[in-house]
This record gives C-alpha cells, sequence and structure tokens, in this order.
C-alpha cells in the first residue's frame, strides 16, 4: 500500500506532495514501482498533529482519488476519520476506507461501509493524535488490541459490514511505546486467528530509532519489520519507499517458498 500524503505536516513527507499535479503523480510512481494499493489522506495523523476541517480535507483528496480512478486500476483507499469524507471519497473512486478511529463508538462511518459496500481497514489507537502519545500504558498491549479486534469485528457485523469487507490493523506507533510496538511486531501472528488481512504500517516511523536509526536512516528497520511481518501473516504493507519495499518482500516470499 503506497502512501499519498497530500498535507503540509505529515511526519516524513509533509509538503511534498500538497498539490494535485504532484499526489498524483507521486500515485502513479508508487504504482510502477509495484504498489497494489494508494492511500490517499489529506489529514496528518502524527502524534499532536491537529485536526483538519472537512471542507479542507475534502479539498485536498478529492482531486487526486477523481484523477487517479482515472488514470490506474488499483485500488484506492481514503485514509480520513470522517465519515462524509469516506463518503465523497468512495463516490470519487475510492474503494477502501482507512480508518485509524474504529477506536470510535458512534457507528456513522461503519455504515458508509455497510452502504457502500468499501473496504475497511480498522485501526487499533488509544485515544486520538492529540493525545495518543501521552505516557500509554497497557497491562499487556497484544492482549489489549486482540480483545479491541474482537470488539470490533463484532460491532461491524451488527450494522451490516460484511466480514470480507474488513482489515485489521494494531496501529503501530498509535498510542504505543516503542517496546510496545516491538512486542505487537514480535507477537503478530496471533492476530491470523481472526482470519482478516493484517495491515501493518511501520514506514520511517520514529520508534525505529530504538532499533539504532538517526530519523534520515529508518529505511532498512522499515524493510525489516515489513519482511517479519509478511512472514507473520501480514497481508498489506503500508510504506512510504514502495520499490524498495516490494523488492525486499518479493525476495522474502522467494526464501519462503524454497523452504
Amino acid at each position: 500500500m503506497g502512501i499519498i500524503n497530500v498535507t503540509p505536516d505529515s511526519f516524513s513527507d509533509g509538503g511534498k506532495f500538497l498539490e494535485a499535479d504532484m499526489a498524483v503523480a507521486h500515485g502513479l510512481a508508487l504504482a510502477a514501482e509495484g504498489a497494489g494499493l494508494l492511500d490517499i489522506g489529506g489529514e496528518s495523523t502524527r502524534p499532536g498533529a491537529e485536526p483538519v476541517a472537512e471542507t479542507e480535507e475534502l479539498r485536498r483528496v478529492l482531486p487526486v482519488i477523481e484523477r487517479l480512478a482515472a488514470e490506474t486500476k488499483i485500488p484506492l483507499s481514503i485514509d480520513t476519520q470522517k465519515p462524509a469524507v469516506a463518503r465523497r471519497a468512495i463516490a470519487a473512486g475510492a474503494l477502501i476506507i482507512n480508518d485509524i478511529s474504529a477506536n470510535r463508538e458512534d457507528d456513522e462511518m461503519w455504515r458508509v461501509a455497510a452502504e457502500t459496500g468499501a473496504g475497511y481497514i480498522a485501526m487499533h489507537m488509544r485515544g486520538t493524535p492529540q493525545t495518543m502519545q501521552a505516557a500509554p500504558q497497557y497491562d499487556e498491549v497484544t492482549m489489549a488490541v486482540e480483545v479491541f479486534f474482537a470488539d470490533r469485528l463484532e460491532r461491524l457485523a451488527a450494522v451490516g459490514v460484511a466480514p470480507e469487507q474488513v482489515a485489521l490493523d494494531p496501529g503501530i506507533g498509535f498510542g504505543k511505546t516503542a517496546a510496545h510496538n516491538f512486542e505487537l511486531l514480535a507477537e503478530l501472528g496471533r492476530f491470523t486467528k481472526f482470519a482478516r488481512p493484517l495491515v501493518l504500517g511501520v514506514s520511517r516511523k520514529s520508534f525505529l530509532v530504538a532499533a539504532g536509526a538517526t530519523e534520515d536512516e529508518r529505511l532498512p528497520g522499515s524493510l525489516s519489520c515489513a519482511c517479519h511481518a509478511v512472514a507473520a501473516g501480514a497481508r498489506i504493507i503500508r510504506a512510504h519507499d514502495v520499490g524498495a519495499t516490494v523488492q525486499a518482500i518479493k525476495t522474502l516470499e522467494a526464501i519462503l517458498k524454497s523452504s
């Protein structure tokens, strides 16, 4: 899943693809590098990010989605917390809702998925982007995510979202310390019991600094996590560096097929 941040303030590439022409060109380049999905977002969800008005988020993402839907056959996802943005994005050509706020209590976003038949990625997060990194604590983080996934699958089914529409994301870096992130990665295989595709987003995230990388040296750590995740059962890897990630995963798959 190639990342297209149509934002001025995303943690890694904020401002690079804010203009629609640049975002579309970037999306087509990611497709050429081997992306099987393109994820378009108009609101940064980095720790401490400020919310964006619905009108501004729509202004950023709709032209990009419309043009990419016309210029490529690769499925598009909308990375948003707003049901109205999700609905408009689906009408414009997106097929998947990537919802970091699956910890929501209201069901409006889930009803959008049910009514449109869109895919839905349910991500675990504690709090909001503004609060999630304020000393996050868990008795046992993997168990907490397991319980969350079971609850969300039940709630989604209750409003008419079919299991086949749902993928699950443990939310690496969203309300977790570096230790929590590494524990979730180590135990990622536990989530395969839900029989739903697992999504993993670790690309360029700051917890990789704990593995010895400086801010500008996170690609090797990102690739290590991606390969580990695929070996553990993940099926969607959300990445900035698509070409390198595809190459690493293809090499891993060749090794696994030969074993």
